[in-house]
């Protein structure tokens, strides 16, 4: 039977598929719009089950925030490419996700995917598959967080949609916690002072140090001195309250907290694409120079 233009834009409308994919399936169904287009739904997750395998690491970090400041979410989700992550259609996906993980409050990724997006009762999951038929690309939700404020007001910074963080901070104010989120992305931090610091972390770094002060040949009391002095500094290096804040290196973020009467509870910190293998971009380096220059 004859297929007017009018159907095939309609086919195109429900379903986002191509044009002559759209054609090809109301003729195969004889004109019958439903049939046709769930035909394309068929065919579209069937390819998305191949597209499985392919590498995504490109896409965005999103953040939701609860209304009163005490509840946040932060979400990774990929793509293939950054194209694909810059479409609307993906953003608005990524947005429910995070909107899922903050009000539904998940335990796993696992768990997340047979969550229901919105009222069209359709999990996450199936949400995604339909979202690589549709767009052509290998989609993954990889992993989220989502913090409760125990003591203070959580806050986000948010950076080209490549890094996210999330703080608690209690006292000071706006501007000081966004500073504080604002460093946490630039200088990676892994915990808020030392007690958070790894004990397999801290030996290993001993036993490095140990090692290149006895090549030294130095007496073991100098020795001692010499990792004690070194694990300082990297004490300092790894903890928010010892480096160095980017905006004033002068001072410490411990400093600087201190004299604004304020305290840091926690930090989540997510880069996209981390663990990865893909293009080396250095997303950290390029929010420091932002920092530095404001």
């Amino acid at each position: 039977m004859a297929i007017s233009a009018a159907q095939v834009k309609e086919l195109r409308q429900r379903t986002g598929c191509g044009m002559m994919e759209c054609k090809k399936a109301l003729v195969e169904a004889d004109g019958d719009m439903d049939a046709a287009a769930e035909a394309l739904r068929k065919s579209g997750l069937a390819k998305a089950d191949k597209k499985a395998g392919r590498v995504a690491a490109e896409g965005v970090i999103v953040i939701e925030v609860s209304g009163d400041g005490k509840s946040a979410a932060m979400v990774e989700v990929n793509s293939e490419t950054d194209f694909v992550a810059k479409k609307e259609e993906f953003q608005s996906f990524a947005r429910a996700v995070a909107q899922q993980v903050l009000g539904g409050a998940p335990a796993s990724v696992e768990a997340l995917m047979s969550l229901t997006l919105g009222e069209g009762g359709e999990t996450v999951d199936e949400a995604r598959r339909n979202l690589i038929a549709t767009i052509g690309e290998n989609i993954n939700v990889r992993r989220f967080v989502r913090r409760e404020a125990s003591k203070g007001q959580l806050s986000s910074y948010l950076h080209g949609g490549r890094i996210g963080v999330l703080v608690e901070l209690e006292g000071g104010d706006g501007e000081l916690a966004r500073d504080i989120a604002m460093h946490i992305a630039a200088s990676k931090p892994v915990c808020v002072d030392e007690a958070g610091v790894p004990a397999e972390m801290l030996d290993k770094e001993k036993e490095i140090f140990a090692a290149q002060a006895e090549a030294s040949g130095k007496p073991a009391e100098i020795i001692e001195k010499m990792v004690s002095g070194r694990i300082r500094k990297f004490l300092g290096e790894i903890t928010l309250l010892g480096q160095p804040f980017v905006k004033d290196p002068d001072q410490t973020v411990g400093k600087l907290l201190k004299a604004a009467g304020a305290t840091v509870h926690g930090f989540d910190r997510m880069e996209l694409g981390e663990g990865i293998e893909k293009k080396t971009e250095n997303f950290a380096e390029e929010v420091m120079a932002q920092v530095q220059g404001s």
